[in-house]
């Protein structure tokens, strides 16, 4: 008998983290050895477990979890990284898969189905919810510039254009510039919705 895949679990939620952790280990080719509550400890954690795949959630402190499959795509790439999200939004998927994550499936999965998505990243296959993957392909990329998302992931924060300008090093003309044509392509009437309608499309 071959030896099960070892897994790690991210998610801040520690609930969450456990409900899935007793799902998996039900299945005998499955073992959860590592489980994280935080983004930044997920490079540490699977190289000190020697996980193969990684269960990753999408929003976590200290680092996101598709920033967490792209550390880990460099830093410990022998661990494949599956997005397990409540946030099942097409700008993710993309941004996901663009960082170098296996797989990306919705927290709702039924349990069989997320074991066999685990199965196959490990594999070395990609696996996509198909829902998700028919909306990302319906809603095309980011019409943002990497300039312009970072200028509103800072305007969705509250911070007045003199806060952005310091935070970014840039000059407040700049700013408003950028926010102005990052309004303009989500056909928001102001900043604050340009933000919101950014951050549901998943492009922040």
């Amino acid at each position: 008998m071959t030896d099960p895949i070892r897994l790690l679990l991210a998610d801040d939620q520690a609930l969450v983290r456990g409900a899935l952790a007793a799902l998996l280990d039900l299945e005998p080719d499955l073992t959860v050895v590592a489980q994280v509550g935080r983004g930044d400890d997920v490079v540490d954690a699977a190289r000190a477990s020697s996980a193969q795949v990684a269960l990753l959630d999408v929003e976590m402190p200290g680092m996101d979890g598709i920033q967490a499959a792209a550390a880990l795509r460099s830093e410990f790439p022998s661990c494949r990284s599956l997005i397990v999200t409540t946030f099942g939004r097409p700008g993710y998927l993309r941004r996901a898969m663009e960082a170098g994550a296996s797989g990306f499936v919705v927290k709702d999965t039924p349990s069989g189905q997320l074991a066999d998505a685990v199965r196959r990243v490990a594999q070395g296959l990609r696996v996509v919810d198909p829902t998700l993957a028919a909306e990302s392909l319906a809603s095309g990329t980011s019409p943002l510039t990497p300039r312009e998302t970072e200028v509103l992931s800072v305007a969705g924060r509250g911070g007045s254009i003199t806060d952005i300008a310091r935070e970014l090093h840039l000059s407040e003309g700049t700013v408003r510039n950028h926010l102005s044509s990052a309004i303009g392509k989500t056909g928001a009437r102001n900043r604050s919705e340009a933000a919101t309608i950014a951050a549901s499309q998943g492009w922040l």
